[in-house]
C-alpha cells in the first residue's frame, strides 16, 4: 500500500492537512485537491475544529505546482483529465478563499504554482529562510493560475505583474514585503510553532509574534522603483520597449528573461492581470482562469514547454509564435472566450462568490 497523498487529521481543536508527496515536491493531483476539499467541508460546520493548519511532509518544499505531465498528456488528447483537475483545483482555491475559519499555511521551502493557490487564501502565511516563492508558468507555456489573476494584481504597484511575466523567484524577506507571507519563522522553530498552535489555536497571533524572526534584506525593495517605472506600460510591447530603452544591467536581465518565455503565455498573463485587477470577486477570476487553462493545455507552447523543461530537460523550447510581437490580439481573444454552454467553471454548490 502506498502512503496517502494527503494526511488528514484533527489534533486538539485544529484540523490538519499535510501534503504528502515529498518525492514529487507535493505536486497536486486531482485526488489531493478532492481530499482537501472533502476535509474542509467536513470541518466547516464542526464546532470542534477552530482553525485549519496546512503544511507538508519533509523539508524540500511546500508544493511545487500541479501534475504537469498529466496535464500535458491530457492536453494532447481529449483534455478531459485536465479539465477535471482544473475544475477540482479551482473549486478548492475558491473554498479556501471563502472559508469561515482561520487557515494557517506553512510555506516552508518551494512554493510555486498550485502551492501558491493553496497558501495565498490563508489568513496566516508563514515563511521561513528556506522559502522560495514563484509563479513560473510562462516558462512552460502556461499562465499564473490558481487565483493568480486575483492575488498578483493586488500586490503593491506592479510587483505582481513582474512576478507573473518573468516568473521571478523571491525569498522570505521579499515574500513578507510583497504580502505573500504574513510572518517569518526560523525553520528550526516550526515544530514548536505547530505544537503550540495545536495546544492553543486561539493564541495563533501571539505565538507568531513571539517566534517571528527578521528575514533580512529585501532585494525586491531595492528594485521597487525600477519595477514601477519599467513594468507600468499598457501593453507587453510597451514594457519590452521600456526595458530596452533603459539599458541597465537589471533591465537587460528582465528583458532577456521575458524574451525566453512563451510569447503567447506572456501576452495571456498580461491580460489576465489587467482583467483580474478589475474583477469584483474571486469566483469571477476563477471563471476566467478556467477558460484560459482549458485552452492553454492544448497549445503547442505548453506541449513544447513540458518537453523542454520536464521531459527532455534541454531547456531549449521552440515557441510558436516565436516572439511577443508576433502574437496577435485575436489569438489572445480566443483563449479568453467563453466556453460552450454547460462547461464554464462553477463554485462548489452552496458557496457564495
Amino acid at each position: 500500500m502506498s502512503d496517502p497523498e494527503i494526511l488528514v487529521r484533527v489534533d486538539g481543536r485544529v484540523g490538519v492537512l499535510t501534503l504528502n508527496r515529498p518525492g514529487a515536491l507535493h505536486a497536486l493531483t486531482t485526488g489531493m485537491c478532492q481530499a482537501m476539499t472533502d476535509a474542509l467541508l467536513s470541518w466547516r460546520d464542526d464546532a470542534r475544529v477552530e482553525l485549519v493548519l496546512l503544511d507538508h511532509a519533509g523539508e524540500r518544499g511546500f508544493c511545487a505546482g500541479g501534475d504537469i505531465r498529466m496535464l500535458a498528456e491530457s492536453g494532447a488528447g481529449d483534455g478531459r483529465a485536465a479539465a477535471d483537475f482544473f475544475l477540482t483545483e479551482y473549486r478548492l482555491n475558491h473554498l479556501l478563499m471563502v472559508y469561515p475559519k482561520p487557515i494557517v499555511a506553512v510555506i516552508d521551502g518551494i512554493t510555486m504554482g498550485g502551492g501558491v493557490g493553496l497558501s495565498l487564501p490563508a489568513r496566516y502565511r508563514v515563511a521561513t529562510e528556506r522559502t522560495t516563492f514563484a509563479m513560473p508558468e510562462t516558462g512552460i507555456g502556461l499562465f499564473p493560475d490558481v487565483g493568480g489573476g486575483w492575488h498578483l494584481p493586488r500586490m503593491a504597484g506592479h510587483t505582481g505583474l513582474w512576478l507573473a511575466l518573468t516568473g521571478a523567484r523571491i525569498k522570505a524577506a521579499d515574500c513578507e514585503l510583497s504580502g505573500v507571507a504574513t510572518d517569518d519563522l526560523a525553520s528550526a522553530d516550526l515544530a514548536q510553532f505547530k505544537a503550540r498552535l495545536i495546544a492553543d489555536p486561539a493564541a495563533v497571533e501571539t505565538i507568531l509574534t513571539e517566534l517571528e524572526v527578521d528575514p533580512g534584506r529585501t532585494p525586491l525593495g531595492a528594485n521597487h522603483d525600477r519595477i514601477e517605472r519599467l513594468f507600468g506600460g499598457d501593453s507587453v510591447e510597451a514594457i519590452v520597449a521600456a526595458l530596452a530603452a533603459d539599458g541597465t544591467e537589471w533591465a537587460n536581465a528582465q528583458l532577456a528573461t521575458l524574451r525566453s518565455k512563451s510569447p503567447i503565455s506572456v501576452k495571456v498573463s498580461f491580460r489576465q492581470m489587467q482583467l483580474g485587477a478589475k474583477a469584483r470577486s474571486f469566483a469571477e477570476v476563477m471563471i476566467m482562469e478556467y477558460r484560459i487553462a482549458r485552452r492553454m493545455v492544448a497549445t503547442h507552447d505548453f506541449q513544447e514547454g513540458v518537453r523542454a523543461v520536464i521531459v527532455d530537460k534541454d531547456n531549449k523550447p521552440v515557441w510558436a509564435p516565436g516572439s511577443i510581437e508576433a502574437v496577435s490580439e485575436a489569438q489572445v481573444d480566443a483563449i479568453f472566450a467563453p466556453l460552450p454552454p454547460g462547461e464554464e467553471w462553477t463554485p462548489l454548490p452552496g458557496l457564495s462568490s
